[in-house]
């Protein structure tokens, strides 16, 4: 997994109104080779909620 801070920033920079999607969450988590719990985890410290869960994964 890449460096936490860049991730956080980047989750920041990608989503500024501070949610994303269940769907979005696995395709970004995919994309960035982070597991879900790891990607759940950096939403939280990013601040962003994660809406629409579909597998009860967030």
């Amino acid at each position: 997994m890449a460096d936490k801070k860049e991730l956080i920033a980047k989750l920041q920079e990608l989503y500024p109104e501070g949610k994303i999607s269940c769907s979005e969450a696995r395709g970004i988590a995919a994309k960035l080779g982070v597991a879900l719990g790891d990607m759940g985890e950096l939403c939280d410290l990013a601040g962003i909620k994660i809406f629409a869960c579909e597998l009860g994964c967030f």
